[in-house]
């Protein structure tokens, strides 16, 4: 499908059949989520992949109840980091240089301009900026399942704590931000999937300035 006609074809699937989605597929997705852009290059954020029937069940209740959690084939938790660090970005820069065969020192004074930033910056400020990176991701994996004619419906509604509980997130530094269902549309008992696309007209949702 060319990428117009698969957002056109996506929506946010309300009830999914159980079918599991390929592993080359969900690779896919995974893989395209890991390219996408991030500030500084310094992706913070993870994504935990679960397809445990009884986990799923587990996170449901404190997931509004919503059936995809249990109806999908894997479902995304994306968790950002809970804070920058020196430290943090030292290791990504780190990896970087090294990745790229370059002196050791090149990205030093990048850094001390990066963290001058960050530093006297709140920890919720940290926190809230990273998950947004973490929204790039979901947005270019949102994108990639369309592609492939994977459904997949972004949610924030569960609850964070209960997630972060769940999965040990604090331990490792994290935050859930938001979760993605992935798996295939149920035609026959989604009310939404007929339904007519509506987006903000173009007059109205761009505005040029030349």
């Amino acid at each position: 499908m060319k990428l117009i006609e698969a957002l056109k074809w996506r929506y946010a699937t309300k009830k999914m059949n159980g079918q599991t989605v390929p592993q080359e597929k969900l690779d896919y997705i995974l893989e395209a989520t890991r390219l996408s852009p991030s500030s500084s290059g310094l992706q913070p954020y993870e994504i935990f992949v679960i397809s445990n029937p009884e986990l799923l069940e587990t996170i449901k209740p404190f997931a509004w109840n919503q059936s995809q959690v249990t109806e999908c084939s894997h479902l995304l938790v994306f968790a950002a980091w809970d804070g920058y660090s020196l430290e943090k970005i030292t290791k990504v820069f780190d990896r970087t240089i090294a990745e790229r065969g370059l002196p050791a020192d090149t990205m030093d004074e990048y850094k001390a301009k990066l963290w001058g930033i960050l530093e006297p910056l709140s920890t919720e400020w940290h926190a809230s900026h990273a998950a947004h990176q973490a929204y790039i991701a979901l947005g270019v994996g949102m994108v990639a399942a369309a592609e492939q004619q994977v459904d997949a419906t972004p949610m924030e509604g569960f609850s964070a704590d209960e997630m972060d509980k769940l999965l040990g997130l604090k331990e490792l530094g994290l935050k859930s931000a938001v979760i993605l269902p992935l798996g295939y549309r149920d035609a026959a008992n989604d009310w939404l999937v007929n339904m007519k696309k509506v987006r903000t007209p173009k007059e109205k949702f761009i505005t040029e300035i030349k």
